[in-house]
């Protein structure tokens, strides 16, 4: 099968969806070598590179980034640029990792949405994002041919929210790469002394927008602070800044506890395994999430973890971590106090998280994902 992919997600930092879109791909090419894939972008975005996206095995023969050259009208990528070039290389199949598709179409379309925050929680957003969105989703979600989310809890809202049956939409859950894995204190000391990180500390991995809700972690912090005062213990924030941004880092600097807290920005994969390797705890405090994809990552690596209790974390990581009320600043503290403390506790999290990680991979992700395509193409074709 000639397929293409969105490749617009890999021209930007990798964050969620970017790892989501290349990771997919590379295991795409492995489990069916016989296709043809490529990750597909115009020129008006800057060259995007294998070597940039760390591949542990090296490229595959069968998948190409594709950097197609437009002009002023092919510019329009989604309504001109990406139709001409679906026709002219004759692809089968296009995956719209992003939430877009195109929606003149000469081939059979897949769409993942990964969740729905922009329609559900639209003031976490620009009002640029969220009125495209309203404007672009719907219209998405009706002529795609199969939509691909990452839970049951969002497949739900999808059908709900757009009026669709569920045989349209699959959930098909992502996985940690295989890059994250325990390593020892003595292979992360270096990064840990570069970043000025101690040995007792707690981590959170995301970027820094209102959904993530670190304000909560913030307080929680603080209180823990307060009632173990003579504790060395410091709270790690590695994640890029997103939008609105600005008054969570203004609270940063006029905490009591800023000289306990350490700000890393965005961190590549080698430094995040670091991290989730030795930090005391991984703590997710996110109000939404489609998938909850940084904690499995810190489970991978043995890090116990505490979460939100929501419907997607409740479903990504069953009974292996210590959930809490994403709004009760108070219960996070508490449960900061009691995984830190309780050896116990911790070494049940770790086991278990260990567990719950290697229940996901991208290969079983890549086979499910090759089944929706069969099923996107006999439907495209139905209707030639």
């Amino acid at each position: 099968m000639q397929i293409g992919i969105d490749g617009l997600p890999l021209t930007l930092p990798k964050t969620g969806v970017g790892h989501y879109t290349f990771d997919l791909a590379q295991a795409l090419a492995k489990a069916a070598p016989e296709s043809e894939l490529e990750l597909v972008y115009p020129s008006t975005f800057p060259p995007v590179s294998f070597e940039q996206n760390q591949v542990e095995d090296g490229p595959r023969e069968n998948l190409k980034l594709k950097r197609v050259v437009v002009g002023p009208l092919a510019r329009h990528w989604w309504s001109i640029g990406l139709p001409r070039y679906i026709r002219r290389r004759k692809l089968q199949l296009f995956h719209g990792t992003n939430y877009d598709i195109p929606l003149r179409r000469g081939c059979a379309t897949v769409l993942t949405i990964h969740d729905l925050s922009l329609l559900l929680y639209p003031e976490t957003h620009p009002k640029r994002n969220v009125n495209r969105a309203l404007r672009r989703l719907p219209l998405m979600a009706r002529t795609a041919d199969a939509i691909i989310v990452p839970t049951e809890s969002i497949r739900r809202e999808v059908c709900e929210h757009f009026k669709l049956s569920h045989e349209q939409v699959f959930a098909i859950p992502e996985a940690a790469r295989s890059s994250f894995r325990p390593i020892g204190p003595t292979e992360t000391a270096a990064l840990r002394r570069r970043l000025g990180v101690g040995e007792n500390f707690l981590l959170a991995v995301g970027t820094i927008e209102p959904r993530k809700n670190l304000g909560v972690l913030l307080s929680a912090f603080e209180e823990v602070a307060r009632a173990q005062p003579d504790t060395a213990l410091q709270l790690v924030i590695a994640g890029g800044h997103g939008w609105l941004s600005g008054p969570l880092y203004q609270a940063l600097e006029k905490s009591p506890v800023r000289r306990h807290i350490v700000l890393t920005d965005y961190l590549h994969d080698d430094d995040l395994r670091a991290l989730y390797s030795s930090c005391r705890a991984f703590v997710y405090p996110s109000i939404y999430e489609g998938f909850g994809l940084p904690p499995l990552e810190a489970m991978a690596c043995g890090a116990p973890v505490i979460a939100s209790r929501i419907p997607t974390l409740i479903e990504t990581l069953d009974d292996a971590a210590h959930f809490f009320d994403p709004q009760n600043s108070e219960q996070l503290a508490q449960a900061i106090i009691q995984v830190t403390t309780d050896l116990e506790l911790r070494q049940r999290l770790l086991n278990a998280g260990l567990q719950q990680a290697g229940k996901f991979s991208w290969e079983r992700t890549a086979q499910s994902t090759l089944e929706v395509y069969e099923v996107a193409r006999k439907k495209f074709m139905g209707r030639k």
